[in-house]
């Protein structure tokens, strides 16, 4: 009885990692045409549409072939991670309230420096949803998340200065990202392409992403498709906290609560 418990546990926790590691690619959307395929082949059986059905079930068959193509990039992405050890990496949702303050901590005291400096920066830290595909437009890094390094990146004219940072778990996987942008109307003239990429990022994923205007240096965080703007560092720790940690301050800003720009 207990084996069977452990295998379970043990099968169910890789198919989890596993779902994490394509959430936020394009293998989402595939693997939503596939169920709707199975879906639509069972019912059709139940009503007897006997051609609909035998089509569905060819199209069955050759997806078996298929999708081996179809997925051989996260396929890939998959064995290149095993191989390294990091399918299992820790994702922010595995970090120790501690370890995730010591992160917002660096986060924050970047923006700050960067904001004096009139430093333009977009920092993404990742949640649930992977940003796998948009970390691989950039330049893989891995390295310990700091104030210093992160400030080290966004050093004007330096090659990774216009992209933006991925942040994941207490690592800093890549630079010089090129993120999404929002295809919103609404927007103020003012924000330029950092903030409505960080508004796109945003739409896309349930990332945050934390960005400093070169033009005035002001801080603003892009949470939901929402952008809160004007921030001094302690607001920006507030809200970080109430939207990453199990356990924030008290008195921080409630999750998700923003101004449209």
């Amino acid at each position: 009885m207990v084996t069977s418990i452990v295998d379970i546990v043990i099968v169910a926790y890789v198919v989890y990692r596993l779902f994490i590691l394509i959430r936020g690619t394009r293998a989402v959307q595939l693997i939503k045409g596939v169920i709707v395929l199975v879906i639509a082949t069972t019912i059709s059986g139940w009503l007897h549409f006997y051609t609909i059905n035998w089509l569905m079930r060819q199209a069955q068959v050759m997806l078996l072939v298929a999708l081996p193509v179809v997925f051989q990039p996260e396929l890939r992405r998959a064995l290149e991670q095993i191989g390294r050890g990091r399918l299992f990496a820790r994702s922010y949702m595995f970090l120790g309230d501690e370890e995730l303050r010591k992160v917002i901590e660096q986060v924050t005291r970047a923006a700050e420096l960067l904001a004096k400096n009139k430093t333009g920066a977009i920092i993404v830290v990742e949640r649930a949803t992977g940003l796998k595909d948009i970390a691989e437009t950039g330049t893989k890094i891995d390295g310990v998340v700091s104030a210093e390094f992160l400030i080290n990146i966004f050093v004007p004219k330096t090659p990774l200065h216009d992209g933006a940072v991925i942040v994941r778990g207490d690592r800093i996987v890549a630079a010089g990202c090129f993120l999404p942008m929002t295809e919103r109307q609404d927007l103020e003239r003012e924000l330029g392409a950092r903030h409505r990429s960080a508004l796109g990022i945003t739409e896309h994923s349930d990332a945050l992403a934390v960005v400093v205007s070169e033009e005035t240096g002001s801080i603003s965080l892009a949470n939901a498709g929402k952008l809160i703007r004007h921030l001094d560092p302690k607001t920006l720790t507030e809200l970080l906290q109430s939207n990453l940690m199990s356990r924030p301050i008290s008195g921080a800003a409630p999750a998700g609560g923003a101004a449209n720009g």
